[in-house]
């Protein structure tokens, strides 16, 4: 959400970015300053390592061994190697989300290009993982339990993971776009009273929503992992 009466730094960017020739949407600077804020971030948490956390390095200790706990818990051992892209998708989705709170800016997350860059991103490594540890036995995964269902399981298996980047794409974007648009015509019905309690709401609305993409992706990859039966 553009905080009104502000410059907004958005537009400035794209402007100094057309000046030396170069067309960049406002989604992709966006998706520039979350990365630059999950750099920032990892370079504070880990600048003073200890044995005993305090500050940012206890904070990021919990969230991460927390996330971590979750995936082996769902996957088991094979979580450990695909959690690095899980836990970055999920602070990225994160941080991106509640960047649209932040006046001047808007949530990356809210446009569909941005999600449906990650909705591929995800099929595409979740299934690079299923070659790679099955490799051509990995068609198993869409012929169904009995030879003689083939012929009806196979496309519709095709169909559903096919479908996958899509429902990603548009449960991300239906929520975090719908949210916005909420919270800006409850801040002109009025201004005060009904912002301030909804906005912790959305918060938590848009925590949600990140988490939901990152368990859905954990749910496909865990699907690539386990052995076709």
């Amino acid at each position: 959400m553009a905080g009104g009466g502000l410059p907004h730094p958005l537009l400035i960017a794209e402007e100094g970015f057309r000046a030396v020739g170069l067309n960049v949407p406002g989604n992709v600077v966006e998706a520039w300053v979350v990365m630059t804020i999950m750099i920032v971030l990892g370079l504070l948490a880990t600048r003073k390592l200890s044995m005993v956390p305090g500050g940012m390095q206890n904070f990021f200790e919990f969230l991460v061994g927390g996330l971590e706990s979750f995936v082996v818990a769902n996957i088991g051992e094979k979580g450990r190697k695909v959690f690095a892209f899980l836990c970055g998708l999920f602070v990225f989705i994160l941080i991106g989300n509640l960047l649209g709170f932040v006046p001047g800016f808007d949530a990356p997350t809210a446009n569909i290009n941005t999600n449906a860059a990650m909705a591929i991103t995800v099929f595409l490594f979740y299934n690079f993982w299923g070659l790679k540890l099955w490799g051509p036995g990995y068609i198993k995964h869409f012929l169904g339990p009995f030879w003689w269902l083939v012929p009806l399981m196979l496309p519709v298996e095709l169909i559903s993971h096919l479908a996958r980047p899509l429902s990603l794409t548009l449960r991300l974007f239906g929520n975090v776009r719908g949210g916005e648009i909420i919270l800006v015509l409850l801040f002109i019905l009025a201004p005060v009273i009904s912002t301030i309690p909804m906005f912790f709401m959305f918060i938590l609305a848009k925590t949600i929503q990140a988490f939901v993409f990152f368990m859905l992706s954990m749910i496909y990859l865990k699907g690539s992992l386990e052995h076709a039966h």
